[in-house]
């Protein structure tokens, strides 16, 4: 049996699209009965009979934090990808992040260790990566440097890692992979869905950073190929190119067929920028947008290496552009 967690996000989502259709034994853990229609709908982008393998799986209510349920939801598991966590670039969200991401893993690990499930795959973020100066490409070799202004997410996933390599030094096999941006449909409100409808509403600035960008199915493949190989207690970057901020937003632009954003948000913008959203945010309560980390991380060149997961699984990527048209036309679609 193989359990889920995050299983209503996009990653998760995918994942189990791909263990149903493969016939797996699945548990997936939801938190809200409404975010289960986030899984059908992405289930119907691929196939003609969505509720079948939808009601292949078997869905546990339970939160990481709440061991009980948790403890429930751990019969009978061999193995199990860590999909879920709370995503947030918003300093004051920093407490609630440390809670979802490092004592929701390390409760995760926990029950790992006491079921004895033969194997974990965890799914961090290259924002728990360190970064490298002169524009050198970051590896999983890179070294995180906590005295850097981090941001509290990166901090997060970080500590979360951590926790995993702790589970390893008491006897559990483990990978963890570290996506890029990762390119998906089916989740419009936040990360790179969002970016596809903001771009279709007449997106006005870019920004000069670059980051690494990767399609769904390819985290996905690489999770499911690493858990049933005999690799373990490793970490592997997951990024497919390496783009501009510009050049992926021109891409999407392109393939809804509308105007690409002509404004450059250099330093100054951006600077002025957090600054507006933090008084804000003061002055109203509502969620911040724009963190100083953020507005330094678009500005920042981020190139990553593939390599190790290339050679590892001899493994081939989706390039970038064909995702960002495959998920262009089913926001078209949708919308």
């Amino acid at each position: 049996m193989i359990l889920v967690t995050g299983g209503t996000g996009l990653v998760g989502s995918h994942l189990l699209y791909q263990l149903s259709k493969e016939n797996k034994s699945i548990k997936a853990i939801y938190r809200n009965e409404k975010k289960l229609a986030i899984v059908k709908k992405v289930f119907s982008y691929y196939s003609q009979n969505p509720d079948a393998l939808f009601n292949n799986i078997e869905w546990v209510r339970a939160d990481l934090l709440d061991t009980p349920l948790l403890t429930e939801a751990f019969k009978d598991v061999s193995y199990v990808y860590h999909c879920a966590a709370f995503v947030s670039f918003e300093p004051n969200k920093y407490h609630l992040l440390r809670k979802t991401n490092i004592e929701g893993t390390a409760n995760i690990v926990n029950l790992c260790i006491a079921n004895n499930v033969k194997k974990l795959c965890y799914v961090s973020s290259v924002a728990a990566i360190g970064h490298t100066n002169n524009n050198e490409k970051i590896d999983e070799n890179t070294q995180w440097n906590p005295e850097a202004d981090n941001s509290v997410y990166g901090i997060t996933k970080y500590g979360a890692e951590m926790e995993v390599w702790r589970g390893t030094q008491e006897g559990l096999d483990a990978v963890i992979v570290n996506p890029g941006v990762i390119i998906g449909p089916g989740i419009w409100k936040y990360g790179s869905g969002n970016i596809f409808k903001k771009v279709a509403n007449g997106l006005t600035h870019y920004t000069t950073g670059a980051v690494g960008y990767i399609d769904v199915f390819d985290v996905v493949n690489s999770m499911t190929q690493l858990l049933e190989s005999n690799i373990k207690n490793e970490r592997f970057v997951l990024v497919t190119e390496n783009w501009t901020y510009k050049y992926f937003i021109d891409c999407i632009a392109n393939a809804l067929k509308v105007k690409s954003p002509s404004k450059k948000a250099g330093k100054t913008i951006l600077g002025i920028g957090w600054r507006v959203d933090w008084i804000y945010c003061k002055l109203t309560g509502k969620r911040r947008t724009l963190s100083k980390q953020l507005a330094n991380t678009l500005m920042t060149k981020s190139l990553y290496n593939n390599s190790k997961i290339k050679h590892s699984l001899d493994f081939t990527f989706k390039p970038i552009e064909d995702a960002v048209k495959e998920v262009s036309i089913i926001y078209l679609n949708e919308h």
